[in-house]
């Protein structure tokens, strides 16, 4: 069986995430994602709309996803490679062109997939702000 590995905050669910999470399922036969903790993407400096409960109830919900672990730390990489015997690490292209990953190697294989291009959370987030900022209105009505 080849475990694939891969790591993000996948707040505001998109296509584009279901689209990575399928290519990198289609690298093996079991997907684990490390899904970035509350706590883990305050240090980073981000912000979740969705709690990490909440994130991890819609990737467990995706057919590709067979694990949810919780990221959290930079540096749990390699003992997550080894507690879930993974054969590849899985990561955005935006990280391709960094060395930050290349101790990974050492371990398994790193495979880095395109992103989809159009479709980011940081786009959704900023034309929410633009269209709550041209209509008027405070916040986004909450479902």
């Amino acid at each position: 069986m080849k475990r694939i590995l891969t790591y993000g905050t996948f707040d505001l669910l998109h296509y584009g995430h279901i689209r990575i999470l399928k290519r990198a399922k289609e690298l093996g036969d079991y997907l684990v994602v490390a899904l970035s903790t509350d706590e883990f993407n305050a240090i980073k400096g981000k912000t979740a709309y969705h709690n990490y409960e909440t994130r991890k109830k819609m990737l467990e919900a995706i057919r590709y996803v067979d694990l949810v672990i919780p990221e959290n730390n930079w540096e749990q990489k390699v003992q997550d490679i080894k507690d879930y015997k993974i054969d590849v690490v899985v990561m955005g292209s935006d990280w391709a062109d960094s060395d930050k990953f290349d101790y990974l190697k050492e371990y398994c294989d790193v495979v880095f997939l395109e992103r989809t291009p159009g479709v980011s959370t940081t786009q959704i987030k900023s034309d929410l702000q633009l269209q709550e900022a041209v209509s008027g209105v405070d916040q986004v009505p909450q479902t």
